[in-house]
C-alpha cells in the first residue's frame, strides 16, 4: 500500500521532535498505521540542522509553509509553527484543499475551532488536536472515545507546566515568587516573557478545548474567565500548607443544572488528593464521570518529544481512517456536529467555590466579629479561622469560607475592606475540595 505522506510545517521544538519519532519509530509505526508515514515536504524558517537527525529523508525542504500546503503530494498537514497567524491562513487552505490537519497549536483551536472543524466537516477531512492539550497526555482521545459512554460530572487539571514548578518551588523551597520564575526561565520552563502562562491565557485555551469535548458545546474562549499566579505570595502558599492544603492552578470546568462553569485560577487543594501532589512541570487532569466515577491522568505536558508524542499518534489515527466514510469518523468535538448543544457558560459572578481570604488587620478587641458580620449578612459560613503573629498592631487574619457564589463573596470582600481596621485589599483564593 502506498505511503502516507506528511507536510511538516516547523522543525522547531516540537516539529524536530516529530522528525525524530517518525523516523526513529518508524516501523513501530507503520505497524500500527497499517502503512508507511514519511515526510514528503517540509518548510522551516528558523531552525538548528546541528540539532535535528535525519532532514535528508525529508524529500523536499524549503522555507515557505503555503508552497507545502499547495503541494499536491501531502495527505496531511501537520502544523507545528504555533501562533494564530498565518497558522489559521494555513490550516483553512490545506483543508480547502482536502486535505487532513494535525495540530499541536491550542490558541488556534480555542480561538477558531469552530470555524475549522466547520470547514472540516463541508470538505470531509479530519483536524486532529492531541497535543494542543496537556502536551503528550491522550487527554482528547480519552474524553472523546475511552469516556464516550460517561456524562461527565467534572474536569480539574493542572494543564499549565510553567505555573505548576513556580508554586512547586514556592511551597518546597520556600522561595518566592519573582525568583521561582527566574529558576524557570532559566531552566528554560518558562519563556522570556511569560505571561501566557502566568497569567493563566495558556490554561484557558486548554480548558476551552476541554470542556466543549467533555460537555458538547460549542468552543467559547470568551466565556472562560481567568486568574493567573502572579499576585500569589508565599506566606499564602505556607498558610495553605498550615491548614492541610496545597496551592494549584487549576483549570476547571463543571456541570451545573443551570449551566456550565469554565474557570481557570488558582486554588487550595486538600493534601491527600492526588492532584495536590503533582510538582514541577508535570500536567495532570482529573475526569469525573457518572459511569466510571474520577479517573487521573498524569504525564509530561510539554516538551519536545512528549508532545510529538501526540503529533504523531493523531498522524496513526488519521492515517488509520484515510480511506473511512466522512460520517462514520470520530467527532472532531466528540458529540456528532448536529448534536451540540446551547448549554450557557455560566458568568464568573454565578460561579461556585469554597474561599481562603487573608487579610491585614488591627490587633484590637471587635476586628473579628465585625469580619464574621459582613460574612453572615452576606450568607457566607465561616469554617476556619486562624490568626498569625499575635504580637503585633496588624497582624495577618486568615479565614476559609463554605462553598458560595462568587458574586456573594466579591460584595463581601468589598464591605471588609472598607472597614476601618482593614489595611490594603483582601488576598482571595478558591478552595477546591475535588470530592
Amino acid at each position: 500500500m502506498q505511503a502516507v505522506r506528511i507536510g511538516l510545517l516547523g522543525l522547531g521544538t516540537v516539529g524536530g521532535g516529530t522528525l525524530n519519532v517518525l523516523l526513529r519509530n518508524a516501523r513501530e509505526i507503520a505497524r500500527r498505521a497499517g502503512r508507511d508515514i514519511v515526510i514528503s515536504h517540509a518548510a522551516a524558517r528558523d531552525y538548528n540542522p546541528d540539532a535535528l537527525n535525519g532532514l535528508e529523508q525529508i524529500g523536499q525542504l524549503g522555507d515557505d509553509p503555503f508552497a507545502v500546503v499547495q503541494d499536491p503530494a501531502p495527505d496531511i498537514i501537520v502544523e507545528l509553527i504555533g501562533g494564530l497567524s498565518p497558522a489559521k491562513e494555513l490550516v483553512l487552505e490545506a483543508i480547502d484543499r482536502g486535505k487532513h490537519v494535525v495540530t499541536a497549536n491550542k490558541a488556534l483551536i480555542a480561538l477558531h475551532g469552530n470555524e475549522i472543524f466547520a470547514a472540516a466537516q463541508d470538505k470531509g477531512v479530519m483536524v486532529a488536536f492531541e497535543a494542543a492539550v496537556a502536551g503528550g497526555i491522550p487527554i482528547i482521545k480519552t474524553l472523546r472515545e475511552g469516556l464516550a459512554a460517561n456524562r461527565i460530572h467534572w474536569i480539574a487539571g493542572i494543564i499549565n507546566g510553567t505555573s505548576n514548578y513556580i508554586l512547586s518551588a514556592m511551597r518546597t523551597r520556600n522561595m518566592d515568587f519573582a525568583d521561582a520564575l527566574g529558576e524557570a526561565q532559566a531552566l528554560g520552563y518558562a519563556e522570556a516573557d511569560p505571561e501566557l502562562d502566568i497569567g493563566g491565557g495558556d490554561a484557558a485555551h486548554k480548558l476551552t478545548i476541554l470542556g466543549a469535548i467533555a460537555f458538547g458545546i460549542p468552543l467559547q474562549h470568551d466565556r472562560t474567565w481567568v486568574e493567573g499566579i502572579t499576585d500569589i505570595d508565599g506566606q499564602d502558599v505556607r498558610y495553605a500548607d498550615d491548614l492541610g492544603y496545597h496551592v494549584k492552578h487549576l483549570g476547571i470546568a463543571r456541570r451545573r443544572k443551570d449551566g456550565i462553569e469554565m474557570r481557570v485560577h488558582p486554588a487550595l487543594v486538600p493534601k491527600s488528593r492526588l492532584l495536590a501532589n503533582v510538582e514541577g512541570v508535570m500536567n495532570a487532569v482529573v475526569v469525573v464521570g457518572d459511569a466510571l466515577g474520577p479517573t487521573l491522568y498524569y504525564g509530561a505536558g510539554a516538551g519536545s518529544e512528549p508532545t510529538a508524542s501526540a503529533v504523531v499518534a493523531d498522524v496513526v489515527d488519521v492515517t488509520r481512517v484515510l480511506t473511512a466514510d466522512p460520517g462514520n469518523r470520530v467527532p472532531h468535538l466528540a458529540f456528532q456536529p448536529d448534536a451540540m448543544t446551547a448549554t450557557p457558560v455560566l458568568e464568573r459572578s454565578a460561579t461556585h467555590s469554597a474561599c481562603y481570604l487573608r487579610m491585614q488587620a488591627e490587633n484590637r478587641s471587635g476586628m473579628l466579629g465585625s469580619i464574621a458580620c459582613i460574612l453572615g449578612e452576606a450568607g457566607i459560613s465561616i469554617r476556619a479561622v486562624q490568626q498569625k503573629e499575635m504580637d503585633r498592631d496588624i497582624v495577618p487574619l486568615v479565614i476559609l469560607t463554605q462553598a458560595v457564589e462568587e458574586g456573594q463573596m466579591d460584595q463581601a470582600i468589598s464591605a471588609i475592606e472598607a472597614l476601618a481596621g482593614i489595611r490594603g485589599r483582601v488576598v482571595r483564593l478558591r478552595v477546591e475540595p475535588l470530592e
